[in-house]
């Protein structure tokens, strides 16, 4: 391993990073820089991706969730190599003069260093805060190299939406819950707003009284929304079984390959239906529709959301589990 990655050289450079910080502050009238940190946040993206849209998402998540951000920029294959940088992320709170400021940590690995990482990160997390890791790497999370890096967290949050296979990112998904760590999902997490909007349509007394005549649940998708429509289908499923309603689950390609996601609920004298078009959601209840804002969630907007669920989500773990049963039938011994 090159000195130049050695953990306690990464941590003298951070010391000097504040030391430089408060001079320069000082000796331009202010009054000091405050250092924030409430988690150790640990990135692991591709060199390929658009790493200035990153570092704006990471920037815009410190200041609801200040945080030592270590960013681990994957090169792919080539010789074993690591480098590193250090530098702070700061902005002025409103009606303040002193600078709020959090430590970002640079890290570029190639496949061949990936056993080299463990050593590095694990002394670099900040001592008694939690660890976040967010893994936007598909590629690894199929290397037998990712379950050491997973085990140093205490939540992982990945993106089933943006793996190739999205029915084996469910099923991936399920096996690192099953091992014990907090997870999240973002194609989860995109769906908050739909879960609200269902939710509140049967809120009315006399619609939750029409809920028991659901029979069928229909589900389209297209574009990347295959895993969200599995968590989407699975946890109407699972909430209508909880009240003792049995409805047909239908999860569907949409035929016109347009991007979308839709569901429908019918039955007996009901008939509901939530879909997007463009940012907008449209309802439907008995042929009557109302329109709502729903614009495309950002990674700054589902980071945000997931960084302030610091406990397990039993909802979010059932439907977890439903959705990669539905995913993979095959491997449960059904037919597809």
């Amino acid at each position: 391993m090159s000195a130049t990655v050695a953990p306690e050289q990464i941590l003298r450079e951070l010391a000097q990073l504040w030391t430089d910080s408060g001079k320069q502050e000082q000796a331009e009238g202010g009054t000091g820089v405050l250092r924030a940190c409430t988690m150790t946040l640990l990135v692991l993206a591709e060199a390929s991706e658009d790493l200035q849209g990153l570092g704006e998402t990471v920037a815009a998540l410190m200041p609801e969730h200040p945080a030592r951000t270590i960013v681990v920029r994957l090169s792919g294959a080539g010789e074993r190599a690591l480098t590193e940088r250090v530098y702070s992320q700061c902005w002025m709170p409103f009606g303040q003069r002193r600078q709020v400021c959090c430590e970002q940590v640079e890290i570029t690995a190639s496949d061949a260093a990936l056993p080299d990482l463990l050593p590095v990160v694990l002394p670099l997390a900040v001592p008694d805060l939690p660890l976040i890791l967010w893994c936007r790497s598909t590629r690894l999370l199929g290397m037998r190299e990712f379950g050491p890096i997973a085990a140093m967290a205490g939540k992982i949050v990945l993106d089933s939406a943006a793996a190739p296979d999205p029915a084996a990112a469910l099923a991936r998904a399920k096996a690192i819950a099953a091992g014990g760590a907090i997870l999240g999902d973002l194609a989860w997490t995109r769906l908050t707003r739909w879960r609200e909007m269902l939710s509140q349509l049967f809120e009315n007394p006399r619609n939750l009284a029409r809920l028991v005549k659901v029979s069928a649940v229909d589900v389209e998708w297209g574009g990347i929304h295959a895993a969200s429509a599995w968590y989407l289908g699975a946890w109407i499923a699972d909430s209508l079984v909880s009240v003792g309603v049995h409805p047909t689950l239908s999860i569907r390609r949409a035929p016109n390959q347009e991007d979308t996601l839709r569901v429908r609920l019918t039955g007996d004298g009901v008939a509901a239906e939530l879909g997007r078009q463009e940012d907008r959601m449209v309802v439907t209840l008995d042929g009557a529709s109302q329109c709502t804002n729903l614009p495309q969630p950002t990674d700054y907007l589902l980071m945000r959301e997931e960084l302030g669920i610091v406990r397990r989500d039993p909802i979010f773990e059932k439907a977890l589990d439903s959705a990669a049963r539905l995913a993979n039938p095959t491997a449960n011994g059904a037919e597809k």
